[in-house]
């Protein structure tokens, strides 16, 4: 299969196929919050730009040096963006060079790099991973880190630095732009939108690259237990699925392989759902099917679903803040060393909403909730098996129905999670095109000198030929979040739209899911064959555009 792959020709868009002939005009203005405004003078104003193919006024073709750097989780699709980029500034002058940061965020703090080959880039041609590179979490964003990337930039003469990553990656690159204007520094900085999650989007970016593929993986996966459930006809299935803030994956696995259930973290919220009424639901369905001698079922459980329940939403936010460097006991339940300790500490001192929710938890399940926390300060949900929890729960409701009722209501549960094997897969086709128009964009922001722009494309639904390239302005998707017990500005991670297309279309069809055996195998992704298997995106990707 890799030799095939690596082969493949991406179709490239009409509007950037002559890099010489883009121009760009005003779409339309963004509104800047006043405190986002005044921490990036030198960004704002800014406008969404459109590019088109015209005739532009000659320019002299010089050689370009251009960074690039992978920053957070693998995403399907990121060779891709670095291949298009490739492509692209060598298009425009052999002797341009693509410099290749190694290991993530460390590299560019360390200016630990590489310069790319032709063997290098189409050795991994439409591949999955991030593995050309290697990638990491390090997060920059105090000031002496910030120069160190000054330092990197000036050192490798660098034309322009592409960061392709998720929202806190694509803060740190706005953050970047900024400061290499305010100390004249001529590197421009060009954002990518990576994230499976699909979390990164706007108005003008419908869809972070890497969603779409994960989300076919994931429902092959899916579809495939769903097969089980119905033929071994005695157990339910919880498969806990990637989304720590939104439920998009869920929301896109659920509509292409068809649940009894499927559990939407922002619906979850809307409603103000406690943990112990979600159980409740969960063994309604379960009580209900056995009504038909039904014994067995699907449901799909989004990764941050206990971020989003009311109850546990409270608790999460009193830990995050205990946690905290700047809470007066934080020193003390660092302290905590032995097995349960940090528990039975923690029980004491929160309060007693809090205290209350956290003992309905098994202790092991409590304890990953006390876990060191992320870079940003926030519980680590993926590390919290949901799946696990919500069957052990439901299993202790059903026992108490069980003997309430005098007979036995049969349940038997397995779980299971579709994580990491979603992330570097073989990118789909829609990935493998859209990656690599990515990155021919970014060459094309670097040819033109534009900084402070994410590349996008509008029209998705639409043949890959007509995609609109856009030039998104960082600032304008930035807002203000609690991290750490402070106020920082970040790009603002997008819920699923609870009246848009895609959850319409789920809450008309998820009813006569609940108690029938719908399941939709949607099978392996196609990479040949007749342009219907191959070629259509998610239908998020679909619904929400067309």
């Amino acid at each position: 299969m890799e030799p095939y792959r690596k082969n493949f020709q991406p179709i490239i868009p009409e509007a950037i196929q002559d890099i010489g002939r883009v121009v760009f005009e005003k779409k339309h203005e963004c509104t800047i919050d006043s405190e986002i405004g005044a921490l990036f003078p030198h960004l704002v104003p800014c406008s969404v730009l459109k590019g088109a193919s015209a005739t532009r006024e000659h320019v002299e073709k010089k050689p370009l040096r251009v960074g690039v750097v992978f920053s957070g989780g693998p995403a399907p699709g990121g060779h891709s963006v670095i291949a298009g980029l490739f492509d692209c500034i060598k298009k425009w002058h052999a002797d341009s060079s693509l410099i290749g940061f190694l290991n993530g965020p460390k590299g560019l703090l360390r200016n630990i790099c590489k310069e790319l080959s032709q063997i290098d880039v189409d050795s991994v041609r439409n591949t999955g991973g991030f593995s050309l590179l290697g990638s990491g979490r390090t997060k920059i964003e105090a000031q002496e880190d910030i120069q160190k990337v000054i330092d990197t930039v000036k050192a490798q003469n660098l034309d322009a630095l592409a960061v392709i990553g998720g929202d806190d990656s694509n803060t740190d690159a706005a953050f970047f732009a900024e400061a290499f204007l305010q100390q004249g520094i001529r590197t421009c900085v060009i954002g990518l939108p990576k994230t499976i999650d699909g979390d990164l989007q706007s108005d003008d970016i419908p869809i972070s690259f890497g969603f779409d593929t994960a989300c076919k993986v994931y429902s092959e996966i899916i579809g495939n237990i769903g097969r089980d459930v119905s033929s071994a006809k005695k157990y339910y299935s919880f498969i806990r699925l990637m989304g720590r803030v939104a439920s998009h994956i869920t929301l896109e696995c659920a509509l292409q392989t068809h649940p009894n259930l499927a559990l939407i973290s922002e619906e979850a919220a809307q409603q103000e759902l406690t943990l112990k009424a979600l159980v409740v639901k969960i063994a309604d369905l379960v009580e209900e099917r056995a009504k038909s001698r039904i014994h067995y079922g699907l449901i799909l459980v989004p990764e941050g679903l206990v971020e989003h329940l009311v109850d546990m939403k409270h608790l999460i936010a009193e830990l995050n803040e205990f946690f905290a460097p700047t809470h007066p006991l934080a020193s003390l339940l660092v302290a905590c060393s032995k097995p349960g300790e940090r528990l039975d500490f923690v029980l004491d001192h929160i309060s007693e909403r809090s205290s209350a929710c956290l003992a309905l938890f098994p202790r092991h399940i409590a304890e990953q909730l006390l876990q060191e926390r992320d870079p940003h300060g926030n519980v680590q949900v993926s590390r919290i098996e949901t799946e696990r929890l919500l069957a052990g729960l439901v299993e202790a409701e059903i026992h108490l129905r069980s003997q309430k009722a005098g007979k036995e209501i049969p349940f038997v549960a397995q779980t299971g999670f579709c994580g990491y094997e979603g992330r570097s897969a073989f990118p789909s086709i829609f990935d493998c095109t859209y990656c690599y128009a990515l990155g021919r964009l970014a060459g094309i922001f670097a040819i033109q000198k534009m900084t402070g722009f994410m590349a996008g494309f509008a029209r998705l639904h639409e043949s890959f030929a007509s995609w609109e390239p856009l030039a998104v302005p960082l600032v304008s998707l930035l807002h203000f979040e609690r991290r750490k017990g402070a106020k920082k500005a970040v790009i603002q991670r997008v819920l699923v739209d609870l009246q848009g297309k895609p959850f319409s279309l789920f809450k008309n069809q998820c009813a006569s899911w609940r108690l029938t055996d719908s399941y939709q195998q949607p099978g392996p992704m196609q990479f040949w064959g007749p342009e219907e298997l191959t070629l259509p995106p998610c239908l998020t990707i679909r619904l929400g555009q067309g």
